[in-house]
Parts: structure tokens; sequence; C-alpha cells
């Protein structure tokens, strides 16, 4: 397969995953912890299924690393290309009622993302990009190419995290920025909104959060014309020990 027919096989199990997910949130659902004490419900093991189903019965030889499958059985070593899973990021967000939850599934070929799909199972959205090819929506069963913009004059639009901010950090990281907006939202649906041109930054500066996390969002961002930065500038990159990030920086269009 091209990359072009592995997005596609990724944005269908992303939109299946999505549906199943929807399905989980009219019939109700229980919330349970997992044993970093995070939210997990139905809902995340089923996409998660789905998804790594789907991938295997297509690439049988490739290795996939789901969020949920790792909590349940650790930790694979990575391989030169492998996808990375995150079948409900923003469980708290779907726990708690609102729309903020997104399906992410990246590939990974020699530590880099190199295509992204995230999908938002409540309004039936895909975004997903090739690095190097350009990105698009689905929305209403039709496709638009999207950017990331360029800063505005009158400031950056700032997103922030709803649940895992570092206030210190952020503040710091703020200062000598203008910032004209702020938005506070749950999970890489900020990375979508950067890569739509919605918002201009993002900081996550502190580390702990897991490459499932932001791969498929690095590869849709940087498809768009964005960037994903740690602390020295460079790409985050992926196959770490324990699929563990730094902290980081996600940018929109460069001025």
């Amino acid at each position: 397969m091209d990359r072009t027919a592995l997005l596609e096989l990724a944005v269908g199990l992303a939109r299946d995953a999505g549906g199943a997910i929807e399905a989980v949130r009219r019939a109700g659902f229980a919330i349970e912890r997992k044993g970093d004490a995070s939210p997990v419900t139905a809902a995340d093991r089923l996409a998660e299924g789905i998804i790594t189903e789907g991938l295997l019965k297509a690439l049988p030889d490739w290795l996939v690393v789901g969020e949920e499958a790792c909590a349940e059985s650790g930790m694979p070593a990575p391989e030169e290309t492998f996808w990375l899973v995150d079948p409900l990021d923003g469980t708290r967000e779907f726990a708690a009622g609102r729309d903020e939850y997104v399906t992410c599934i990246a590939l990974v070929v020699a530590r880099r993302p190199v295509l992204g799909v995230i999908g938002v199972p409540s309004k039936g959205d895909i975004y997903a990009g090739i690095v190097g090819q350009g990105a698009w929506l689905e929305s209403g069963g039709a496709r638009r190419p999207i950017a990331a913009r360029r800063p505005p004059g009158e400031g950056l639009h700032l997103l922030d995290s709803r649940s895992h901010r570092d206030d210190a950090a952020t503040e710091g990281f703020c200062r000598g920025l203008r910032i004209a907006a702020t938005t506070r939202m749950g999970s890489a649906l900020k990375f979508a909104w950067l890569a739509e041109g919605r918002a201009d930054v993002m900081p996550r500066l502190n580390s702990g959060i897991m490459e499932w996390d932001t791969a498929a969002g690095q590869a849709l961002l940087e498809a768009a014309g964005g960037r994903v930065v740690d602390a020295a500038g460079a790409p985050l990159a992926y196959g770490k020990p324990g699929y563990r990030n730094p902290g980081f920086v996600a940018w929109g269009a460069a001025p």
C-alpha cells in the first residue's frame, strides 16, 4: 500500500470506531480506573479493538501500539514502522458529557509520524494528513483542504489543556508573546484546530504525555504546514522508552 491507501485505511477505521463510541455514549457506560488512575470506558476498549483488528487484517506483520492494550498487557518494543493508536483521546471529556474527545491513528516510520487521522465522533468529522502531501477535513460528507495559518497581526490564539495545565510553565512560556485569545479544551482536538488555522500555538510543557496522544496530531499539523517541537526546537521523535514524550510546543505556520 502507498501512503494514500494507508491513510484511507486509517480514515475508514476511525470512522467505524467513532460510530461505536457514539453507540456506547447513547447506551450509557461505566467509568473505570486504570493502574495510573486515568479513566477508561467500554468505548475506549471497543474502539481500540475495531482499529487494531482492521489494521492487522490489512497489514498483519505491522506492529500496532494501542493505549488500552499497553495498559493491560505492557508496552511492546517499537519497530521501524508501526501504528500508534489512541482510540478515545479525551476520556475525561467523554465521561463529562463534553464533545472534545477524538480518535487518533498515526503511522510512524523511522521514528517520525508520517500520516495521521483524528476523528471527532460527536460531529462525524475526520481530519487527516500525510506529511509532505497536505491535510484535509471531511465534514458532512465533503472533503476540503486545510492549512495552518501564519500568526495574525492582532496576536496569537493560544490553546491550553483543560485537564493537564501546568500554570507556572504556561505563564512563563507566554511572557514575551502577544496573546490575543486563549481557549481551554481537551484532547488532541487542539492539534486539529491548529491544522485548520483556527488557532496558533499550543504549549504542553509538562512531561508525561504519551506518544499515542500526539503522533496523529503531529502528523496532521506537519501536513498542514505547522510543527511540533521539544524544548530544543527538534520535532518529537517516536518509539522512545515507555512511549513517553517530553514537554513540547505545537505551532501553526511560521511567520
